[in-house]
């Protein structure tokens, strides 16, 4: 007899992986990873999909809710046993660390929760159990990350569309919140623009150089995209200032100049970096 729920989860992760992180369904246009833990008492791996929230930096949040239920998820369990943990995000994949928060951190990251989704409250509500929120710190590696894509040029684009749906989900978030900015808006918006630096930062000093190399005819293009990254720069800056403040209406008006900019961007580096990356 087959488990209906083991199957639910099977069609969401076959899904994911097939679409680099995009699924339907009731995780349609949410945050989501598949996050693979170690059975406490098989040792055997287990994947699971798992909403999550940006923490900022090297790290994401994961809360343990199982819909409100008064026993802990699986997953939760295993990871307590072994906290060593594998995520994928639908293009990146990665080995994490997993600490449960405690105490006023624990609180402070689950008002912030709450404050973006009142779903986890309700969660909350349900049960006795404190939910745990569970952060997932990346463990760095050396060399590059590991994209799931099979040529330079596909994991570009890949990466790239990480950035659009994730400023998509952020205009969303900016568009149907309160008056106030959120404490978890700020971090959305924070922890996007930390990913955007180090996106251009690792093409400033890897990419346009291993280009210029191999076609010199491409140096107008990579001079105007180095151009491009230093004004993106002072506008991600801009709307960092802005984070600083609560005024919702400056916070909207810098996240649309971003997305506008960037967007230009994106679409001229594929047209003209693309066809050059499908030839290495």
């Amino acid at each position: 007899m087959t488990n209906p729920f083991h199957d639910f989860n099977q069609q969401i992760i076959d899904e994911f992986r097939a679409n680099h992180g995009r699924v339907g369904g009731p995780f349609e246009g949410g945050r989501l990873i598949l996050l693979t833990t170690t059975g406490a008492r098989t040792g055997t791996p287990h994947t699971t999909p798992v909403g999550y929230l940006p923490d900022g930096g090297d790290r994401i949040l994961v809360i343990a809710s199982a819909g409100g239920s008064p026993r802990h998820p699986d997953w939760y369990r295993n990871l307590l046993a072994h906290p060593r943990v594998t995520v994928e995000s639908g293009v990146f994949t990665y080995e994490a660390e997993a600490v449960v928060l405690a105490g006023e951190e624990r609180d402070r990251a689950f008002a912030r929760a709450v404050e973006a989704d009142r779903g986890w409250a309700v969660y909350q509500e349900k049960t006795d159990r404190v939910l745990p929120v569970v952060a997932l710190r990346e463990i760095a590696r050396p060399g590059p990350p590991d994209i799931n894509a099979s040529s330079p040029a596909e994991a570009v684009r890949l990466v790239h569309d990480v950035f659009r749906r994730e400023l998509a989900l952020i205009r969303r978030e900016l568009a149907t919140g309160s008056s106030t900015l959120g404490a978890q808006l700020r971090v959305n918006c924070l922890t996007f623009c930390q990913g955007l630096h180090n996106h251009h930062t690792g093409e400033d000093v890897a990419m346009f150089p291993f280009l210029a190399e191999r076609h010199p005819e491409a140096a107008p293009a990579l001079d105007r995209l180095r151009a491009e990254h230093e004004h993106i720069a002072a506008l991600v800056e801009e709307l960092r200032r802005t984070l600083s403040g609560t005024d919702l209406d400056s916070v909207r008006t810098e996240v649309e100049r971003l997305t506008t900019e960037l967007e230009a961007h994106l679409a001229y580096e594929e047209e003209q970096l693309l066809p050059l990356l499908e030839q290495a």
